[in-house]
Order: C-alpha cells, then sequence, then structure tokens
C-alpha cells in the first residue's frame, strides 16, 4: 500500500506542460523565423502592386483605343499620381467628357514624359513608354510601351 501511495504523490507533483526555458526558446526561434520572412513578403506586395498598376494602366490604354473606333473621335489617356490617396487613370472623348475613370494603389507611381496620350478613331496614338514604379525601391519596375500604331505591350524593367 505504501508503493501506490508513492506512486501516486509522484504523478500530482509532475505536471504535463511547458517550462519557461522551453517557451523561451521556442518564441525566439518563432522570432528569427518571422524577421527573415518580412522583408520577402513586403517585397512580394510590393511587386504585386507593380504588376496590378501595369495591368490597370494596360486595361485603360486598350479601352481607349477601342472607344476611340466605336465613338469616331479621340481618347485621351491622363493619370494622376496622387501621394495620399490612390491613382487615377482618366480617359476623355474629344470634347473633355470622362469617359472612365481607373484607380490604382497610392504606393505605386506612374512615370512618362507627357501625363496624357491620344488614341485616334485611325488607329494611331501618340508613341509612349510608361515605366511604373512602387515606393519599396527595391522591386523592379514595369514598362508599358504604347507604339504609333497603338500596339500596347508590357516589359519587366525601367529606371525608377
Amino acid at each position: 500500500m505504501t508503493t501506490a501511495l508513492s506512486n501516486s504523490s509522484y504523478n500530482n507533483n509532475h505536471s504535463a506542460g511547458f517550462t519557461l526555458i522551453e517557451l523561451m526558446v521556442t518564441i525566439a526561434v518563432l522570432a528569427i523565423i518571422v524577421s527573415i520572412a518580412a522583408p520577402n513578403i513586403s517585397t512580394q506586395l510590393a511587386n504585386q502592386r507593380v504588376k496590378a498598376t501595369t495591368a490597370t494602366l494596360e486595361n485603360a490604354l486598350k479601352e481607349a483605343k477601342a472607344e476611340s473606333v466605336i465613338r469616331r473621335q479621340s481618347i485621351t489617356v491622363a493619370y494622376n499620381n496622387n501621394t495620399t490617396n490612390a491613382g487615377t487613370i482618366s480617359l476623355t472623348d474629344a470634347n473633355s467628357n470622362q469617359v472612365v475613370s481607373y484607380q490604382y494603389d497610392a504606393k505605386s507611381t506612374i512615370k512618362v514624359g507627357n501625363s496624357s496620350i491620344a488614341f485616334s478613331p485611325n488607329k494611331t496614338a501618340d508613341a509612349t513608354t510608361y515605366t511604373i514604379c512602387d515606393s519599396n525601391t527595391a522591386v523592379s519596375g514595369r514598362q508599358v510601351a504604347v507604339t504609333a500604331v497603338a500596339l500596347i505591350s508590357i516589359s519587366a524593367g525601367g529606371t525608377c
């Protein structure tokens, strides 16, 4: 009977759980993993912003090209990088009526010599190249090129 009491008292003194040292080591390992992964995640998010802004600009340019043929009048595409709110891309017709407006992330910027481009109903345009950059300078930019015959192409690169 004394044996049974000693076994039962032994089990009661040792509870199942973690020691403070085990818990601190686990937290330290997790902190190291998070500190390694965090910069990669922010770079990936910045890459996604650049790709999304590039796609938005490409869609706006393609719509302007189509609308100029459908409406049989020039359509102008203009952008505005707004540093506090989302940037805007606006399409306007020959009478300065807004056809449509697009928005893109405020951390993305569009760079080009002219802030607007015109598409004509005869399927021509002002030849220009847009460069899309992000506020995270570790991310490479992307370029959207428009030729004189209104061909729109996307490529990686560009100086941000």
